[in-house]
C-alpha cells in the first residue's frame, strides 16, 4: 500500500517562553497522521522562513542552525526509507520513534555478559562442572578485563561492536602482556568464544567475530613413564609415611588411568563386580561426565586393600585417603629425585602412563584404552598411539640390528665353511 510521506519544520510560540523566541520542532505527516517533536533549538520569528523552514541570513549562528536541520532532515529520510525497506509499518509515531531511538535496544557490554556467565558456573561448581573450569572462566574474565582496559582505555566494551580484530589482538595481548604459550592463549581463547556464543544466541550480537578466526593448537608431547621406571618407582624403600601414600596413588592412576580429581573422589559404590566376575571401577569422569570403565589390575586391588583400614577411609565414603594436588605434585618430585627418574613427575602423568605403558604397548585396542580412559572422542586416545608408534619403530630398529647381525653371523659361517 502507498503512503504519503512529509517532513516539515516549524515554529511553535511556547506560552511559558516570555522572550521573543519560538521553538523550532519537526512534523512527520504520513497519510495525514502527524506526529512532531521539539529539536530543543530556538529562534526569532523574524529571522526564520517558514517557506524555505530554515533561518534567514548567512551569520554563524543561522549556518549551524541550518546545518542542524538538514542533519535532522536526512536522518529522518534514512529511518523513512529503512522501514519501507524491510516491508515495516510506516506510520509517523514509527518514524518518530526510530528518531527517538524508542526500538533501540540497549547494548549488552561484554564484561557484564562474562560476569553473568561465571556467576552462573559459580552456583554449578562442583556439580555439573569441575571447581577448575569455573576459576579458569574467572581468570579468563580478568585477561578480557586488562585488554579491554589496555587496549581501549574503557572499563566495558559492547559485545556488538567486537570483531575479527577484537579477538586477534585478544590473542596477541595474552601471548604478550599476559605470557602465554600458544597453546594457553588459545585455551582462554575459548573460553571467552563461549561468551560469544551466548551473545549470538540472544541477538546481542549481530556477526560472529570468530568466523574465518582459526585456532590451531600446537602439538604437545606428553610425558610418561617407561616399564622399568614404573617398577622403579613400586620398588622404591621410601621412609616417610606421606610420600608412600603419594607414591602408591601415582602407581593407582598408573593401573587404573584415573586423573587425580577421579581418584579422590572414588568411592566404594564406584567398585563393582564386572562380567568377568573381578572387580571394576566404573565412574562419570569429572571433567567430562564420560562414563569410565576400567576392570582392576592385581597392583591396583592391593593398593586399595592397603588402605582399606586407613583412619580417613574408615571415617569417609572413599577408598583411597588422597592428599591435595598440590601437596601430591611437591611430593612427586622429590619421589623422582630419590628414584633418579628425570621426568616430570605429576599426578596426570599416570594417566598417561596408563595409556602407553600399560595398555597400549601391551596390545590393550585402541577402542577399549579409549572407553576405560573415559574419552569422548577416540581422536583423542589416538595421539597416545602415536607414541606408542614410535616405541615400536624404534623397537624394530633394534630387531632389524639383531636380524642383520645374525644375518652377518650366517654369511661369515658359510664363508668359513667354504675354506
Amino acid at each position: 500500500m502507498s503512503t504519503s510521506y512529509q517532513l516539515s519544520f516549524y515554529l511553535r510560540k511556547s506560552r511559558s517562553n516570555k522572550s521573543a523566541e519560538s521553538d523550532i520542532y519537526l512534523r512527520i505527516s504520513v497519510n495525514n497522521k502527524r506526529s512532531a517533536l521539539s529539536i530543543n533549538r530556538k529562534i526569532d520569528p523574524r529571522k526564520w522562513s517558514s517557506k524555505s523552514e530554515k533561518a534567514l541570513g548567512k551569520s554563524p549562528e543561522a549556518i549551524e542552525l541550518n546545518n542542524y536541520i538538514n542533519v535532522l532532515r536526512n536522518r529522518i529520510k534514512n529511518i523513512h526509507q529503512n522501514l519501507v525497506e524491510n516491508n515495516k509499518t510506516v506510520s509517523s509515531k514509527n518514524i518518530l520513534d526510530e528518531f527517538k531511538g524508542v526500538n533501540k535496544k540497549k547494548p549488552k557490554m561484554t564484561l557484564e555478559a562474562f560476569k553473568e556467565h561465571n556467576e552462573q558456573m559459580d552456583r554449578l561448581s562442583g556439580k555439573s562442572i569441575s571447581k577448575s573450569t569455573a576459576k579458569r572462566y574467572w581468570t579468563c574474565y580478568n585477561h578480557v578485563e586488562q585488554f579491554i582496559n589496555e587496549e581501549f582505555k574503557s572499563n566495558e566494551y559492547a559485545m556488538n561492536d567486537i570483531n575479527h580484530n577484537f579477538i586477534s589482538k585478544f590473542e596477541y595481548f595474552l601471548k604478550t602482556k599476559r605470557e602465554c604459550n600458544h597453546n594457553s592463549a588459545l585455551k582462554y581463547v575459548n573460553n571467552f568464544k563461549k561468551i560469544i556464543r551466548i551473545a549470538l544466541a540472544n541477538q546481542w550480537m549481530d556477526k560472529d567475530p570468530f568466523y574465518n578466526y582459526k585456532v590451531q593448537f600446537e602439538t604437545v608431547e606428553r610425558e610418561y613413564l617407561n616399564e622399568e621406571e614404573v617398577q622403579t618407582l613400586i620398588d622404591k624403600t621410601l621412609h616417610l609415611d606421606r610420600l608412600k601414600l603419594v607414591r602408591d596413588m601415582f602407581v593407582f592412576s598408573c593401573y587404573t588411568g584415573l586423573a587425580y580429581s577421579d581418584v579422590k573422589k572414588l568411592s566404594s559404590a564406584d567398585i563393582t563386580k564386572g562380567i568377568d566376575g573381578g572387580k571394576w571401577i566404573r565412574i562419570k569422569r569429572t571433567k567430562t561426565k564420560s562414563l569410565s570403565s576400567i576392570p582392576l589390575l592385581p597392583i591396583a586391588e592391593e593398593i586399595l586393600d592397603r588402605y582399606k583400614d586407613h583412619p580417613e577411609v574408615k571415617a569417609g565414603k572413599y577408598v583411597l585417603p588422597v592428599l591435595s594436588n598440590q601437596k601430591s605434585n611437591a611430593f612427586l618430585k622429590e619421589i623422582a629425585a630419590l628414584c633418579g627418574i628425570k621426568k616430570p613427575l605429576t599426578t596426570h602423568l599416570a594417566r598417561h602412563t596408563f595409556a602407553t605403558t600399560i595398555t597400549l604397548t601391551n596390545g590393550v585396542p585402541i577402542e577399549s584404552v579409549s572407553k576405560m580412559l573415559g574419552h569422548q572422542d577416540l581422536r583423542t586416545t589416538q595421539h597416545y598411539a602415536k607414541i606408542v608408534d614410535r616405541k615400536i619403530s624404534d623397537d624394530m630398529k633394534a630387531l632389524k640390528l639383531k636380524l642383520e647381525e645374525k644375518e652377518a653371523e650366517k654369511s661369515t659361517s658359510h664363508k668359513n665353511q667354504q675354506k
